[in-house]
């Protein structure tokens, strides 16, 4: 008995001070350690993948791809803070105090920085779709790095405030030793859900419902023009055109629901809440989820992607003047 005692510690010479790791069968540990660690392995390489592409080929230097490349870069921070905290699984988080304030601080703005480049995204594709006359002159590479800066610097300045009171004392709300616990006050707590969801997601919600419907007319538009051209090819693919544009925004604006509402309503379960991050992990995953799905939707779907990545996988890309090669 005293030999098991000792395995359910966080740290077994500490026996009266040191937290208790969560039971589990080894049958039921081993799956959930594979599985995760395959999502965040995952998120952090696809996002890796659009990095390189974008920063080292030439012809993907346009307004949209720093737009996705500033989203690819917070996303790919947000897999390796995944594998961080695969070991909050049992319950024991071994990195002390001091690094379990300095990752929930980290992990915040990552988060938020993410959803702020997806907000971009969106006004992005809004202008080019709704105002592709004025797009060019509206949207220019400067400008959007000018909006990539202050997303991540407003990020930083919004959590490190409201977080700030998680770095001193350190580990002040810690029940034992081996606990990352962290104290969300409500009123921090609504400026967070303000600010890093119900405003993003209305943004995003607005835009693409106005871009589909623009979307939607325009193909009706090209359809009535060429119903008199005897070409069943150029009408098909109208069609399929409609379709995509609609069952890609659909898929966005769903997966963003889907992997966000569950975090911030739980987080909302009271006034002052005090989170523990591992009976939160399963809301906290799916929110994470959100960053492997990015680069599926945003990028994987882009043809210039695909022949990237064969360049990249090639090792073509270190060949001289590849970053010259014909990607579009």
């Amino acid at each position: 008995m005293e030999t098991l005692e000792e395995t359910e510690l966080c740290f077994p010479q500490l026996t009266n001070t040191s937290c208790r790791k969560i039971q589990r069968s080894h049958f039921a540990a081993i799956p959930i350690y594979i599985i995760l660690s395959s999502i965040s392995l995952l998120t952090a390489t696809l996002n890796l993948l659009v990095i390189i592409s974008i920063s080292h080929f030439k012809q993907l230097h346009t307004p949209t791809n720093l737009l996705l490349l500033s989203l690819a870069v917070s996303d790919f921070f947000i897999g390796l803070l995944m594998l961080i905290q695969i070991m909050l699984i049992d319950g024991c988080w071994y990195l002390g105090d001091l690094m379990c304030a300095l990752v929930l601080v980290f992990d915040y703005i990552i988060s938020s920085a993410s959803v702020g480049n997806m907000v971009l995204i969106s006004v992005d594709r809004y202008v080019a779709i709704c105002e592709p006359l004025h797009y060019s002159t509206k949207v220019t590479e400067k400008r959007v790095q000018v909006c990539i800066y202050l997303c991540w610097i407003c990020s930083v300045i919004f959590h490190s405030l409201v977080m700030k009171d998680i770095l001193k004392p350190l580990g002040q709300y810690n029940s034992c030793i081996g606990e990352c616990v962290y104290l969300i006050h409500y009123i921090a707590g609504i400026a967070d859900l303000l600010l890093t969801f119900i405003f993003p997601i209305t943004a995003i919600i607005v835009l693409y419902m106005r871009v589909l419907v623009v979307a939607v007319s325009q193909a009706r538009a090209m359809r009535s023009q060429i119903a008199a051209v005897p070409l069943k090819q150029v009408k098909v693919t109208a069609k399929k055109s409609e379709l995509k544009a609609a069952r890609t925004i659909g898929v966005l604006v769903v997966v963003f629901l889907v992997c966000l509402c569950p975090f911030y309503c739980v987080a909302l379960t009271g006034q002052d809440n005090l989170m523990n991050a591992s009976s939160a992990a399963f809301f906290i995953y799916l929110y994470y989820f959100n960053s492997c799905l990015n680069p599926l939707i945003y990028a994987l779907f882009y043809p210039w992607f695909r022949k990237s990545i064969k360049l990249i996988v090639t090792l073509k890309i270190l060949q001289t003047d590849s970053c010259e090669a014909n990607i579009l």
